[in-house]
């Protein structure tokens, strides 16, 4: 069993350090690991009659260290008390007033809305994207180190991308990036 929830703990790392940025379209409740696997995700998008429960304390475990520190970080330490501590639900206004969720919307907008959040994220520069990201999960963790920040910056200062993001603006288009 222990092997298992350390392969669910990986796995979810993985999934919030990938390079591009991830949604979570959630049509439904969310407990247990399900709760860290979309807060593992950039965004998450909620159904209107959902709720998440985090069980832990009633099932008598304690949840796995980026799984805590994932609730601590994107959350803050009360929410994160409060979810783990009591085993209680919550409902989706909840949700979204503790910043679990990005934003409720009823089940039969959620595909919409969730392709239009890509679509949001797709039109803007691959390199900066993924640098930012990458930034804001590791200052989150208080892991951000300046030379590695300053060396991805300098990257996309130097990227076509920029270029075409500046001559765009000046010349009042929607940019097109190549990811260079």
């Amino acid at each position: 069993m222990e092997e298992d929830r350390d392969t669910f703990e990986r796995m979810v790392d993985r999934l919030e350090a990938l390079r591009v940025p991830t949604i979570a379209a959630l049509n439904g409740s969310v407990y247990g690991g399900a709760t860290d696997l979309a807060l593992a995700c950039d965004f998450r998008i909620g159904v209107e009659d959902m709720r998440l429960v985090m069980p832990a304390a009633r099932l008598g475990i304690v949840y796995y260290e980026s799984g805590i520190r994932r609730y601590v970080t994107r959350l803050g330490v009360a929410a994160a008390k409060r979810l783990f501590l009591t085993a209680q639900p919550i409902d989706a206004a909840e949700m979204l007033r503790i910043g679990y969720l990005d934003e409720i919307v009823s089940a039969g907008d959620l595909t919409t809305r969730a392709e239009a959040l890509a679509a949001t994220l797709a039109a803007n520069a691959p390199l900066a994207v993924a640098g930012l990201k990458r930034a804001v999960n590791e200052a989150a963790a208080g892991m951000l180190g300046r030379d590695a920040l300053a060396a991805v910056r300098a990257r996309c200062a130097a990227s076509a991308d920029h270029a075409e993001g500046v001559r765009a603006w000046a010349e009042k288009r929607t940019p097109v990036f190549s990811g260079r």
